[in-house]
Order: C-alpha cells, then sequence, then structure tokens
C-alpha cells in the first residue's frame, strides 16, 4: 500500500510584499490578504480531501516568504538538504526550517557555507533523476554536492530568464517519465537533454507560461514524505 502524501505548509498570517527580489514582486501592487488566507485555506481543504497529511510549519512576523515551503529544504527518504537563500532577505528563514526539520527526525544534510541553494523550488525528481535548476537562485556545485550526499543522478538546468528564477516555475513533473515545462527558461542544453530523456515533454506557450510561473509561486510547498 502505498502511504499518503505528507506536505508542508505554512499559514500565509504574515504574507506580503515586503521587498522585491524577483520580477513578480513590486510593493507598490500588495497581495491582498484575505484572498489569500481564503485561497490557501481552500488549497489545503482540497489537499486533505485528496488524503494528503498536512503538516505545518509555524509563520513568523517579519519572514513573508516562509509561505512558499517548497524553498525550505529538498527531502529524500529520511534526509534533509536545507536551503541557504541566495537574497538576505530570505536568510531568516534557515533556522526556522532546520529546527522544524530536526524535530520531526529527519537526518539534515546541510551545504558547505557559500553554497546557495533553494530546496524544492529547484531541485526536483522525475523519476529516480534529480533535475536542478541553477544559475539565479541556486548553485550547480551546491546542486552537484547534492546528488553525492543523496546518492541519486543529478542533471544541471541552467535556467536564463529572470523570470523563472526557480525550476519549479517552468518545470513540473507529472509522472516518471511525464512533464510539463516553459521551453524560453532553458538555455541549448537544458533543453537537449530534457527532450532526451523525458519521453512526454508537454511544452507551454510563451502566454501560459506567465501562469504557469505565478501558479507555482502561489502554490509553493514542500512534499516531505520519505521518497523512494
Amino acid at each position: 500500500m502505498t502511504a499518503a502524501p505528507r506536505i508542508l505548509m505554512c499559514p500565509p498570517d504574515f504574507y506580503g510584499i515586503e521587498y522585491e527580489i524577483n520580477p513578480w514582486m513590486d510593493r507598490r501592487c500588495q497581495a491582498g490578504r484575505d484572498l489569500a488566507v481564503e485561497q490557501w485555506s481552500r488549497l489545503r481543504a482540497l489537499l486533505e480531501a485528496q488524503g494528503a497529511a498536512i503538516s505545518l510549519l509555524p509563520p513568523v512576523r517579519g519572514l513573508p516568504d516562509l509561505v512558499f515551503t517548497a524553498n525550505a529544504a529538498l527531502i529524500y527518504r529520511n534526509m534533509a538538504v536545507p536551503a541557504h537563500f541566495r537574497h538576505a532577505q530570505r536568510q531568516g528563514e534557515e533556522p526556522h526550517v532546520r529546527q522544524w526539520l530536526a524535530a520531526q527526525g529527519l537526518r539534515l544534510c546541510p551545504l558547505p557555507d557559500g553554497a546557495y541553494f533553494e530546496g524544492a523550488g529547484d531541485a526536483l525528481f522525475c523519476g529516480q533523476t534529480l533535475w536542478a535548476g541553477y544559475h539565479i537562485r541556486s548553485d550547480i556545485h551546491a546542486q552537484q554536492r547534492i546528488g553525492e550526499v543523496l546518492g541519486c543522478q543529478v542533471i544541471p538546468l541552467e535556467l536564463v530568464d529572470p523570470r523563472f528564477y526557480h525550476l519549479d516555475t517552468c518545470f513540473c513533473p507529472l509522472a516518471p517519465d511525464a512533464a510539463i515545462y516553459y521551453p524560453g527558461a532553458f538555455d541549448a542544453y537544458g533543453l537537449r537533454v530534457l527532450r532526451q530523456r523525458i519521453d512526454d515533454l508537454i511544452p507551454v506557450s510563451d502566454d501560459e507560461s506567465r501562469h504557469f510561473a505565478c501558479n507555482a509561486v502561489v502554490l509553493g510547498k514542500t512534499v516531505i514524505t520519505n521518497n523512494g
């Protein structure tokens, strides 16, 4: 029997646009807090209705992006590789995430100082292969180190469009041999290896890509069920 997925979410109690660190953020255009809470609650209810077990990361005042738990860490079996954020505005999230992960009994595998890595926002399994985005937020050397620590194959993908600053804004695995992707986010090597290695690769158009990226940002969460 397959275990129910366990998903980490963080209530949007302190969510807001307090700084600008990607092209989608504009402090002059604030998110509607009531709507954000409503949408978050509906998403949680939908996931639970499908059988997922939801774990909650406590929100922290002054850390508005803590809600994007996909960026918090990469979970693999009983191991967790916690994020080290490139932007100082998000680095305050790190101790809270590490404390929570350790309390769950996960073995923490921190990266060396100076190695930037933004969790499952930039590292996604498709089958047994870990696809690793780098250049804008995460470092290629950090991604290679993760492959060594976890003992899995890592294929690096350079992200070349600042609008698609995390891999999960332009690449979405659906099954071991299927994924959705936006071609304009990748360099020539990335496009070639994606097309060679994933049998059912579904492209997103330029117009669709903006909705794809925004939805990935809104729905960002971490799956913490042990991976095979």
